[in-house]
């Protein structure tokens, strides 16, 4: 196999510069204005958006506003409606709000996966209000919003919001959809079938990530103050089946769930943990709630769950997901908003920007072209990551020397040696030779038969002792 160090920067631009710019949205744009998107409009205010809780339509209000007065850097859309017909908007931040920039990654958050779980439904509303305030002022949000399109998705489940209550901390009222499922256990799972009926809610959000290659991703909840990652499920469920009454007086232990890239997510956790106000203290909630140290903690470890949204981002899409637990009490009165909003607007922020960290770059044929749905696989983390039909890739690392195994359908598969560091990203491209017989030599190469990309990576060895915990649902 071919092994060589990393390509420069230069060789990476040219690749940019010949394929362009090219819009990869599946979803139409929605917004009231008319203006050309390349209007340049002031950014020293914006709409009015209150420390209050904003309802389904004053939220649909409120995006529309923000879209129509910056069109340069803003594009809301729906990727779907809930049980009751609301939309599930989004909204992108970005130099290029319309189109994805080849090169550079897509992002995003989403809030409100359980209706009464309030305060990152509002932290998004004011993260895209600063973020288009700021992008002319600050030197930082200016680069972070012209290297990386932000998606923020402030509500997944509206329906659950719209009947939840203000200064509710420990209900479990409005949870669920309007069908009563947990929306947080609804997605494919690679441990355990999911048995659950999906929803139009996690379908949408399914149909959004498959259309879209997001690098990092953030599921903001409440209930606790602390950053997990995963995994959230476990290989084996209880060691006591013999009988009911075994499984109620039976001990278990939570433990560890370790995923390959378990370095990099204890790392991505401690950063949204150590820019927060409080939370890397690890201080509990409550006095019979867990502290946690550093403010992070493994999913499976703090309790196992079965249809988890982070662990399906991670093993079906190759997206880095962590869960954020910001809040104690889940709908807490609306005054102490401007407090929640201060402890994690410099985590929201710094967590996004380290979708920069490690590799990234291109997978290219022999012609030039870019080879869609290449897989790509860092030796020793047997998780694989796919191109998209531009030929990019990116896997977020840290420091270290690495191997790439690159391969794809009919191509020679490639081995590449390469360096992370910690000052920048390492911008690495792949040339892929067919492997297709070659009629005027004597020898032929064989076409590489692969089998269709499975999110199942063959891991998971260890048998962990642990059940779904019965008080999740008052932990977010």
């Amino acid at each position: 196999m071919a092994r060589f160090l990393v390509i420069s920067y230069v060789t990476v631009l040219l690749v940019v510069t010949i394929y362009g710019q090219h819009s990869d949205s599946s979803y139409s744009i929605h917004g009231d204005t008319t203006s050309n998107i390349s209007d340049i409009e002031s950014r020293q205010s914006g709409p009015d958006l209150e420390f209050r809780y904003h309802d389904h339509d004053e939220m649909t209000r409120y995006l529309r506003s923000v879209s129509a007065s910056y069109p340069a850097l803003t594009a809301l859309y729906s990727i779907g409606k809930s049980v009751e017909g609301r939309d599930l908007w989004v909204m992108v931040v970005s130099a290029s709000p319309y189109e994805h920039m080849i090169g550079k990654p897509d992002v995003k958050y989403v809030a409100n996966i359980h209706g009464n779980e309030a305060v990152g439904r509002e932290l998004l509303l004011h993260l895209i209000q600063y973020l288009v305030t700021s992008y002319e002022t600050d030197s930082y949000i200016k680069w972070l919003l012209d290297n990386t399109r932000i998606h923020l998705m402030p509500s997944m489940n509206p329906d659950g919001f719209a009947i939840s209550k203000e200064g509710q901390c420990n209900t479990i009222h409005g949870r669920h959809n309007a069908r009563r499922y947990d929306l947080n256990r609804n997605f494919p799972d690679f441990f355990k079938a999911n048995s659950k009926q999906p929803q139009p809610e996690t379908e949408a959000v399914k149909e959004w990530i498959s259309k879209i290659q997001f690098v990092l991703s953030g599921s903001l909840h409440g209930g606790a103050l602390v950053a997990s990652y995963p995994f959230d499920n476990t290989p084996s469920a209880r060691i006591c089946r013999s009988s009911v009454s075994c499984s109620v007086f039976q001990s278990y232990a939570h433990s560890p769930s370790i995923s390959p890239d378990d370095d990099v997510f204890r790392h991505l956790s401690l950063v949204y943990s150590n820019n927060h106000a409080k939370m890397s203290r690890g201080v509990s909630c409550k006095s019979n709630t867990p502290s946690f140290k550093n403010g992070i903690t493994n999913g499976a470890a703090w309790y196992p769950l079965t249809g988890g949204m982070q662990d399906y981002n991670y093993l079906w899409h190759g997206c880095m997901e962590i869960t954020l637990e910001i809040s104690c009490c889940k709908y807490p009165p609306a005054h102490e908003l401007p407090k929640y909003w201060m402890d994690n607007k410099q985590s929201l922020i710094k967590y996004l920007a380290e979708t920069h960290r490690g590799a990234h770059g291109f997978v290219m044929d022999e012609n030039g072209n870019p080879v869609e749905r290449a897989s790509v696989k860092v030796k020793g983390r047997d998780v694989t990551y796919h191109t998209t039909k531009y030929g990019e890739f990116w896997r977020i690392l840290l420091p270290g020397t690495y191997r790439l195994d690159v391969s794809a359908e009919g191509y020679l598969p490639q081995e590449v040696e390469f360096i992370v560091i910690d000052s920048h990203p390492t911008l690495l491209n792949v040339t892929l030779h067919s492997a297709k017989r070659i009629d005027t030599g004597p020898y032929y190469r064989p076409v590489v038969s692969r089998p269709p990309p499975a999110p199942a990576p063959g891991f998971l060895t260890s048998i962990s002792n642990s059940f779904q915990n019965i008080f999740s649902n008052f932990f977010g």
